[in-house]
């Protein structure tokens, strides 16, 4: 689960370059549920007392089979990899954050 602080905005994150597909939500936004492919589900909690609210600061990463084409889809909503491209002996990825600092990891294993 992700505490986020706008649900629009983390909807259209979510929604738009990754293109998740919002499943059982609750009304108001606090609550938005996204079904994962392969299995597992993400939450987007916004919790009503902005007050007490604390987002940010969690990490999820997706596995992806075309590394660049998920680059250049996530640079056409004006994202980039922070710190480039990693690459490690066995993948590739690009670290993005979301509207409210949660980390968003794509990731492509080297399929040798």
């Amino acid at each position: 689960m992700f505490q986020i602080s706008d649900p629009e905005r983390a909807r259209a994150f979510y929604e738009g370059p990754l293109g998740l597909e919002r499943g059982l939500h609750a009304p108001h936004g606090t609550w938005t549920e996204y079904d994962l492919p392969g299995g597992g589900c993400l939450a987007l909690f916004c919790h009503p007392d902005k007050n007490a609210a604390r987002p940010g600061g969690g990490n999820i990463a997706f596995e992806v089979d075309d590394l660049d084409r998920w680059l250049a889809r996530m640079a056409e909503v004006g994202q980039t990899a922070r710190g480039g491209v990693i690459k490690g002996p066995h993948c590739r990825m690009g670290n993005f954050v979301d509207p409210d600092g949660n980390g968003v990891i794509l990731h492509q294993l080297d399929r040798r």
